[in-house]
């Protein structure tokens, strides 16, 4: 059971990654509970979904690419009941300006009408 539900949080992390590559914001906030996903990131806890994506949308839209290149990786993910994960990773953002890397720690909760989505995104760049 646990390697299915792995691999189904693996899949999402690719349908979000490949979405913010394409320049589909919309569709990587897709991977997050709506509209009760809680953003940690900053310092800050972040507004709510329609916030968080208004920010992607204006701080990394606009022209194609800008975006940049995400990608996901070292990814560990710990099954803490049957509808609850952790999963812990880094990431890199690669632009042209202001490129990032860091850790996300995301709290994943499996919904029956659309499956897993994340309800906690913690961000710690480095």
């Amino acid at each position: 059971m646990d390697s299915i539900e792995i691999d189904a949080i693996l899949a999402l992390m690719r349908r979000m990654q490949d979405a913010w590559n394409s320049g589909d914001f919309a569709g990587y906030m897709e991977g997050f509970a709506n509209p009760d996903v809680i953003f940690v990131s900053r310092g800050h806890i972040q507004d709510d979904w329609q916030a968080t994506l208004e920010h992607y949308e204006r701080d990394y839209g606009g022209a194609p690419g800008q975006q940049g290149r995400l990608t996901f990786s070292d990814m560990a993910i710990t099954i803490l009941a049957p509808c609850i994960a952790q999963l812990v990773g880094t990431y890199s953002l690669s632009r042209s300006v202001r490129s990032q890397t860091g850790i996300n720690t995301r709290i994943l909760h499996k919904r029956p009408e659309i499956g897993w989505v994340i309800t906690l995104n913690h961000v710690s760049a480095r």
